[in-house]
């Protein structure tokens, strides 16, 4: 949005004023990704600039750090686990908060901002909270410290972000389309798959992304519920910090905020694909 020819002074001094002080902000924030990034192809173990990286000499550089990744077993295996779960997580939380959603969506659903509510409290709760909640239900049951356990607890941290997006997504379905596949004589699953779900599709992807995201990046959860053989990447990530500090950490970091970067712009194309299904210009 630009400035108008006939803004007032004081006008414009607000609008670049804005845009100052929100380019600062981004700026803060930034910082710590725009240090961690470079700090990883460190040749020396220290989480400093050496003089010869100030410098760009090619010898204070390296993939070292990389290369450990793959050479560490205990790496690799908080990838494989961290893939595992947040996959299997991703798709139970899709499901049951795409089902959510729909019944929510319902005009005659009762208590609907009571049961939103109760839905999305995972959200809004202190993790620390939900995840000693967890650790003694889990116990009861015999799912602590199993990949069971784990899946289950990640799926319930991510299925609010399902439900708010295919929420989101259907405040501009139109019901006529039901009803009339409903009048060619198709069945409810036949019009669910064939004309609700290729509609709200966005949106339920939207939300499973949001869900991996927060599956992948959650480590109070795994240290209450799971056990040695489920440690992901963020749990090693900690147990680096605290056992052996090592730049491999920053690698790992700095390959997570790829994956972010990239689930971010997934959403963001989705996002753009969803407006025009719908008929929304910018």
């Amino acid at each position: 949005m630009s400035l108008p020819i006939h803004a007032t002074a004081l006008e414009r001094v607000s609008y670049y004023g804005l845009r100052l002080f929100s380019a600062l902000v981004l700026f803060f924030l930034i910082i710590p990704i725009l240090v961690i990034i470079p700090l990883s192809f460190n040749a020396e173990p220290f989480f400093t600039f050496t003089e010869g990286m100030l410098r760009l000499e090619p010898e204070a550089y390296s993939l070292r750090w990389y290369r450990n990744i793959w050479e560490s077993q205990e790496w690799m295996l908080s990838i494989k686990n961290s893939m595992i779960i947040g996959v299997c997580a991703t798709l139970l939380a899709m499901t049951l908060g795409t089902l959510a959603a729909l019944g929510l969506s319902q005009r005659h659903m009762p208590f609907k901002g009571a049961i939103m509510g109760l839905l999305i409290s995972p959200m809004i709760v202190p993790v620390i909270i939900s995840a000693a909640s967890m650790y003694f239900f889990f116990t009861k049951v015999n799912l602590a410290q199993t990949y069971l356990g784990v899946i289950m607890a990640h799926a319930v941290l991510g299925i609010p972000f399902v439900i708010i997006t295919v929420t989101a997504t259907l405040v501009g379905f139109d019901d006529n389309l039901t009803k009339a596949s409903a009048s060619l004589g198709a069945n409810p699953r036949t019009t669910f798959f064939k004309v609700t779900f290729p509609l709200i599709r966005p949106g339920v992807i939207s939300g499973a992304l949001f869900a991996f995201a927060t599956s992948f990046d959650e480590v109070v959860v795994v240290l209450f519920v799971a056990g040695t053989d489920q440690r992901t990447i963020p749990r090693e990530m900690w147990a680096g910090m605290r056992e052996q500090l090592s730049p491999t950490i920053l690698a790992v970091a700095t390959l997570l905020i790829v994956l972010s970067v990239m689930l971010l712009l997934t959403v963001e194309l989705l996002r753009r694909r969803s407006d025009r299904i719908r008929g929304v210009t910018e």
